[in-house]
């Protein structure tokens, strides 16, 4: 809830902002209507197709990269629950007697995964978690490649278990890098700029107006400001309204059909 309350309250501070900008352009252009009988400065529309154009264009690039980071983020619970599948099925390929415990670790390790990312905002957390991960992952390997070099096995089991378990083992540095993969802060701090400049040529547009109207200003605002704090909760999928707890679910599937 800090998060999202850290969101909603930037989200509402660009939105004062971009009012405040506005009005501040709109007293620029009574300034200048003053001093001018002639009108507003010309070539105005020029800088404002600019800088209105720079805005769209930011604002469209940020949302796309923030949700296709969180379809790949999706993408990649799947990935890792048909590695752990994959891997867990290939178990039989083992002595009999060496599977029991293999299974259990497996169980042990879905359990872990599961937890891992719930409560990301704790950071000592995740990273007991995964380093647990780490650990199950190492036993599992040693344990399943001792049961492949056993004299009593036939055949090359290890041939078809071995892909499986680096698949498995590799998926998890995937998704610990996605979760951190975010635009640069520099990004961000353009966004906002243009937001506040744009609000500022709003308002000494619309300062030739003979009345006050906010309807524009603050349209233009509130779309900006929400369109923001969407793309931040799309970049944080764990802590904010926009949730991806509910691809975790093919992974809780998983680990009943495990039992």
């Amino acid at each position: 809830m800090g998060f999202t309350l850290i969101a909603l309250s930037l989200a509402l501070l660009m939105f004062g902002g971009m009012l405040v900008s506005v009005e501040v352009g709109r007293r620029l252009g009574f300034v200048r209507l003053s001093r001018d009988s002639e009108g507003l400065a010309k070539g105005v529309g020029a800088s404002e197709g600019a800088v209105f154009g720079l805005l769209g264009l930011i604002l469209a690039f940020t949302f796309s990269g923030a949700a296709s980071r969180f379809e790949a983020r999706r993408q990649l619970i799947t990935e890792e629950a048909n590695a752990i599948g994959t891997a867990y099925l290939r178990v039989d390929l083992i002595p009999e007697e060496a599977r029991p415990e293999l299974r259990n670790l497996f169980r042990r390790y879905l359990d872990v995964r599961l937890a891992t990312y719930v409560h990301i905002e704790d950071q000592a957390a995740t990273e007991a978690m995964l380093s647990e991960a780490s650990t199950l992952q190492n036993d599992i390997w040693m344990k399943a490649v001792a049961a492949t070099r056993r004299p009593d096995v036939t055949g090359r089991p290890e041939v078809m278990i071995v892909p499986a378990l680096n698949a498995m083992i590799d998926i998890t540095t995937t998704r610990k890098a996605a979760t951190q993969n975010h635009p640069p802060l520099a990004i961000f701090v353009l966004l906002g700029t243009l937001s506040l400049v744009s609000s500022l040529l709003v308002g000494y547009e619309i300062s030739s107006n003979k009345h006050r109207t906010w309807l524009h200003a603050f349209v233009f605002a509130a779309i900006t400001s929400l369109s923001f704090y969407v793309i931040v909760d799309l970049e944080f999928p764990r802590l904010g309204l926009i949730q991806i707890e509910n691809a975790d679910q093919i992974l809780r599937d998983l680990r009943k059909n495990i039992q």
